[in-house]
């Protein structure tokens, strides 16, 4: 078995990237699935679209419920709380989130934001980028989400 040194890795990474700017190819903004992209979410609760994969359901040992969502650019969730909170790990793309009375944030690929619990706020992919997040819920005995009304445009496009 032959291993790859760190420099001579990076250094090929470094030289595919050059090779792709001096083709004039620009990067792809096509998002990387890493799970299925599930069931659409209902209308009444995303603003635009949104697909729900289940990965862990909710039960009575680990209580937490976890799944991933991928926002269509531009889709967003209602404004919404936790009882005992929420985690989200961006795994794609590029999308916001706000609590209520805070500005807005940008999310990225890689990015772990913290919902605090019973704080009302939102998330979703930005206008022009798709967003993939997979979602944490622990606690699930005190209540999973209490669903509010939808974000406004003109909250989702203020800066």
């Amino acid at each position: 078995m032959r291993f790859v040194t760190l420099p001579l890795l990076l250094s090929s990474m470094m030289l595919f990237s050059c090779q792709q700017q001096e083709a004039g190819q620009a990067p792809s903004t096509e998002l990387q699935a890493i799970f299925p992209k599930g069931q659409q979410g209902p209308a009444e609760l995303f603003t635009g679209t949104a697909y729900n994969y289940g990965l862990v359901p909710n039960d009575s040992v680990y209580t937490t419920l976890v799944g991933n969502v991928y926002f269509e650019p531009g889709a967003r969730s209602n404004w919404h709380t936790h009882p005992a909170g929420q985690i989200l790990i961006i795994t794609d793309g590029v999308g916001y989130h706000q609590i209520e009375g805070q500005p807005k944030e940008i999310m990225r690929k890689g990015d772990v934001v913290k919902c605090p619990p019973n704080v009302k706020h939102w998330h979703g992919a930005s206008a022009d980028t798709g967003l993939q997040q997979m979602y944490i819920v622990p606690n699930t005995e005190k209540g999973i989400v209490e669903w509010m009304e939808p974000v406004s445009d003109e909250v989702y496009l203020q800066d």
